[in-house]
């Protein structure tokens, strides 16, 4: 059995609220995805690949 610190991970690679909530969403509807992710991919290009951050004007 393997335990991830969600909290952890999420302070070090989420720069802002919408890659911690890509994160939040992977954790709750693909965990094992999240794992897979965690464990043998880079969550950092993951995270940027799918987040865009548009600042408000």
């Amino acid at each position: 059995m393997i335990a991830i610190d969600i909290i952890a991970v999420e302070n070090e690679v989420a720069d802002n609220m919408y890659q911690r909530s890509e994160l939040d969403y992977l954790i709750y509807n693909d965990p094992i995805g999240y794992a897979d992710l965690v464990l043998n991919g880079n969550p950092e290009i993951y995270l940027k690949t799918v987040t865009e951050c548009k600042p408000l004007d």
